[in-house]
């Protein structure tokens, strides 16, 4: 146990990885104080990175109550997303760790970041390939997932609690159509193209504005997971798909590569013609995926230990 005190800033406090990390740093002992960019984020997903509908004098105002918390006998601060990284270098006092999510280094914050994350003690990505956009020493420690919540049932009985019928095969997209980044009518095309080389029932499904306590049972209840993103960090998705034991489709982003290496049945690729065949594979197979024997790494519990391993480090500097 540690007796640290972290001040955590963040655009999107309602984050499913976000709380995730605190909880689980807080169960190690870390006591953690969380400040919010003021103003309202109106993404289509609580798990969104983006922040595009803030404005600057919202950033500005932010910062007053960062420098007066800083004050007040933390260890350190915690930037989570790169638009917050300017008012946790603007403080005096506190060391600070920043960790980039993704849309904050590969989309159009991403000049702002590389030029203000330097400043920092440790920066932490998501992943491998984060690391080379980044270009610069970091730390790699992707979001972990519940494995005590994202863990296999039964099919039917999954299908059952969300509503689904049983006599057709269903591909599930976890995201809101809406979302640009996730190219959701690729995900449409992909399936519809399927559907023509089956002899049965194929659905495209979306689970939005689902409590995230309750997506492990649409990960159990579909028959394949598809992720036509255009570009990802460590997308959670996957990984709580893996530790369901649900076969994935993808494009080629962030880490889904490595983390599906292992995992059969899967497919990783940015060809339309190869992600039809690999998720008609699936769907003719009705097999389950090994990834469940792959996900320990994942876990929330690995995340926290390598987390504090780097708070301690700064806070010792």
């Amino acid at each position: 146990m540690t007796d640290l005190r972290v001040l955590n800033l963040t655009t999107n406090e309602s984050s499913q990885f976000f709380q995730a990390q605190v909880e689980e740093l807080q169960r190690r002992g870390v006591e953690s104080t969380t400040l919010s960019v003021p103003g309202e984020n109106h993404s289509q997903s609580v798990d969104a990175d983006t922040d595009g509908s803030r404005s600057v004098w919202d950033y500005a105002r932010f910062y007053p109550s960062v420098l007066a918390h800083s004050l007040d006998g933390y260890d350190l601060v915690h930037a989570n997303y790169g638009l917050t990284a300017p008012m946790a270098v603007a403080q005096p006092r506190l060391p600070v760790v920043l960790s980039l999510w993704g849309s904050d280094l590969m989309g159009r914050y991403g000049p702002l970041t590389k030029r203000v994350a330097p400043f920092c003690d440790e920066v932490i990505v998501m992943s491998e390939g984060m690391a080379e956009v980044y270009g610069e020493s970091c730390r790699v420690i992707p979001h972990g997932v519940d494995l005590d919540l994202f863990e296999p049932m039964d099919r039917d009985a999954a299908r059952e609690t969300v509503g689904w019928p049983t006599d057709e095969r269903i591909v599930l997209f976890p995201y809101p159509p809406k979302r640009e980044v996730k190219n959701y009518p690729r995900a449409r095309d992909i399936v519809g193209r399927v559907q023509d080389r089956l002899d049965r029932p194929v659905s495209l499904r979306t689970a939005t504005d689902v409590p995230h306590e309750r997506m492990a049972s649409y990960f159990n209840a579909a028959d394949a997971l598809v992720m036509t993103s255009r570009r990802e960090g460590s997308p959670n998705t996957v990984k709580e798909a893996m530790a369901c034991n649900l076969p994935v489709v993808s494009t080629d982003v962030g880490d889904v590569r490595h983390r599906l290496g292992p995992v059969e049945p899967s497919t990783v690729s940015d060809d339309d013609d190869e992600l039809v065949a690999g998720l008609v594979e699936i769907l003719r197979a009705g097999e389950r995926s090994n990834g469940r024997e792959h996900a320990t790494e994942i876990g929330v519990e690995q995340m926290g230990a390598r987390l504090l391993s780097v708070y301690e480090s700064v806070a010792a500097q």
